[in-house]
């Protein structure tokens, strides 16, 4: 998309993006990196180890592979990811398969470009409810 047709481009949506197999192994590796120790009840005498849900944040930093598969702005001389607004987490995401939607929210111009909010969904396979839900917020100069 050019930077000129991203304001009248509010309301559409894209996607949904190819798969992305989040394995037991990734999520045990990212509590490791991470120290996240789990749910409750991870480190219980049964030896679960907590590798049977994604973390809500390793699905959250996820988006970041999802958005330029959904949208991107091909003419700007520069895009920065400018942070998120609100991040809801409906359903727990079990490792397997994840992808993505996208609707643009909003676009408000400032100085040198525009301001996106791109609203995020992410689903995994077998899932009825999003196991994430994020506006995005990316910023791009002319």
């Amino acid at each position: 998309m050019r930077l000129t047709d991203v304001p009248g481009a509010v309301g559409e949506r894209w996607g949904p993006t190819d798969w992305v197999t989040v394995t037991p192994a990734q999520v045990a590796d990212y509590r490791a990196a991470t120290g996240d120790p789990g749910p409750p009840g991870a480190d219980d005498a049964d030896g679960a180890d907590g590798a049977d849900t994604v973390p809500p944040l390793m699905v959250l930093a996820l988006t970041n592979l999802f958005l330029p598969q959904l949208f991107t702005v091909d003419d700007a001389s520069m895009g920065v990811n400018y942070g998120t607004g609100p991040a809801r987490f409906p359903a727990v995401a079990p490792p397997g398969r994840l992808r993505a939607t996208a609707e643009l929210v909003a676009c408000d111009e400032i100085k040198g470009g525009l301001q996106t909010t791109i609203r995020i969904t992410v689903e995994a396979e077998g899932v009825d409810d999003p196991v994430c839900v994020v506006d995005s917020l990316s910023r791009f100069f002319a």
